[in-house]
């Protein structure tokens, strides 16, 4: 048997639910894909209450849409109006946006006893153990930060940002070059006469270690890379 949701928005003082497939809605609302109106509806009805079958008046619609135009008014209701998730698709809203909350902790905070990021397992673990509730329609970042103070409480964890200094030796700049400004800000560089390259870089604390493996790899370990003690933590 085929499942439906509703798109639901209030305006006026009334409210509109227009029946969805709860699939391709959710392709069209949450993740922006081009679908094709007729493949989202259910049917060309807007109701105000569709498990009573209650259908929405002409003036209901003029009132909210200013047009009685069904397919208008149904336009307008999916791009304003609150998809009422699944409990799968919400699942899956939460793991994909506890994934970037996790991401950006690893990237951005280390124990700053070592200076090293603690891995994203122990990282889930962690916000688990603190019972930090996900919303998976917030700002990950925002919700990231916030995370952090809660951590605290059962992991040693700061937000720094590092300056490194690092010196490419002039037969590995061309491959070095774009690789350094991916992983952070140059703050200051200089061509030395041998042709060598020396750039100071201000990045995320837990870049830092993937940053080190990186050179060393395309440097064969020649580059010198220093990290400057001093760096902001929070």
């Amino acid at each position: 048997m085929r499942k439906y949701t509703v798109v639901r928005l209030s305006r006026a003082g009334e409210k509109f639910e227009v029946v969805v497939d709860p699939d391709k809605a959710f392709q069209l609302k949450v993740e922006g894909k081009p679908v094709p109106l007729d493949e989202v509806i259910a049917m060309d009805m807007i109701y105000t209450d569709w498990k009573k079958g209650l259908r929405a008046s002409r003036e209901a619609l003029l009132k909210a849409f200013k047009t009685d135009d069904v397919r208008k008014a149904i336009e307008i209701i999916l791009k304003q109006g609150e998809l009422l998730l699944t409990a799968e698709q919400r699942r899956k809203l939460v793991e994909d946006k506890k994934r970037q909350i996790i991401t950006f902790i690893s990237r951005n905070c280390v124990d700053p006893r070592t200076k090293l990021p603690h891995p994203p397992t122990r990282i889930e673990q962690a916000l688990e153990q603190v019972g930090f509730a996900i919303d998976p329609f917030r700002d990950a970042e925002e919700q990231a930060r916030e995370a952090i103070e809660r951590l605290k409480a059962v992991l040693p964890i700061s937000m720094e940002v590092f300056l490194v200094k690092v010196i490419v030796p002039p037969e590995h700049v061309g491959r070095c070059y774009g690789v350094v400004k991916n992983y952070g800000k140059i703050m200051r560089e200089e061509w030395a006469t041998d042709g060598s390259w020396r750039v100071e870089v201000e990045m995320p604390a837990g870049l830092y270690g993937p940053f080190l493996e990186k050179m060393g790899e395309l440097t064969r370990g020649t580059a010198m890379i220093t990290l400057v003690e001093g760096g902001g933590g929070s």
